[in-house]
């Protein structure tokens, strides 16, 4: 397999690594650097390590954990239970009350192109109790995202339509293919880059080819 990184050297990352308002544009591999776990592997530019998830689809918990590169939890992405369609909560850290964001497949055959939307949680704009209250606020909303996930071409757009952050296929040197498993994530300053590959797993979660972590 062609190289995907070239260090192991752990390190951070913003949106904006030389303070200068530049994307960051991180590459992510679909694989755990734990032998007998799944998960994603994601390094920034320079090779270096920046955030890690080793306990994809492998909890019975229904959660995703997503870390930096010295295993400090980030995000935990939850499906959200006894609600309809493809709906997940975003919590800080490991926490497990007071969800941030809510996450839900978008489903309109007059508008293919969306392929999510993400909103501010709030237990006051909750869609009706007959839901499962999985339905936020439309005026919560803070991205949408659109595109393929499965060909790797994706855009998360602001309340704006802003492009703050993309998902690109990747070429190794010599223009040969990586294939689905390790893909560019281009992160605009104006969004973190953590919470952008939150949305990454949220997507894969829902379009990818091993979905469903729980049902």
């Amino acid at each position: 397999m062609t190289k995907v990184y070239p260090n192991t050297t752990a390190a951070s990352v913003t949106s904006s690594p030389d303070g200068k308002g530049n994307a960051a544009i991180l590459t992510v591999w679909k694989k755990s650097l734990l032998f007998s776990c799944n998960g994603f592997t994601v390094f920034d530019s320079k090779g270096d390590l920046v955030f890690r998830v080793d306990n994809y689809m492998a909890s019975n918990k229904g959660e995703i954990v997503l870390m930096d590169a010295a295993g400090k939890p980030l995000y935990t992405i939850r499906r959200k239970r006894l609600s309809l369609g493809d709906n997940w909560l975003v919590y800080d850290g490991e926490t497990a009350v007071n969800p941030l964001f809510a996450a839900r497949k978008h489903v309109n055959i007059l508008n293919t192109k969306c392929l999510a939307h993400v909103s501010n949680y709030s237990k006051a704009n909750e869609g009706s109790r007959g839901s499962g209250g999985s339905s936020p606020n439309s005026k919560n909303v803070l991205y949408e995202i659109e595109g393929s996930y499965t060909q790797r071409c994706c855009a998360v757009l602001d309340k704006t339509r802003r492009r703050v952050a993309e998902i690109k296929q990747k070429e190794a040197v010599g223009g040969v293919a990586f294939g689905a498993d390790v893909f560019r994530l281009v992160v605009q300053p104006e969004i973190d880059a953590a919470l952008a590959m939150t949305l990454v797993i949220l997507l894969d979660q829902m379009f990818g080819s091993s979905r469903r972590l729980s049902t």
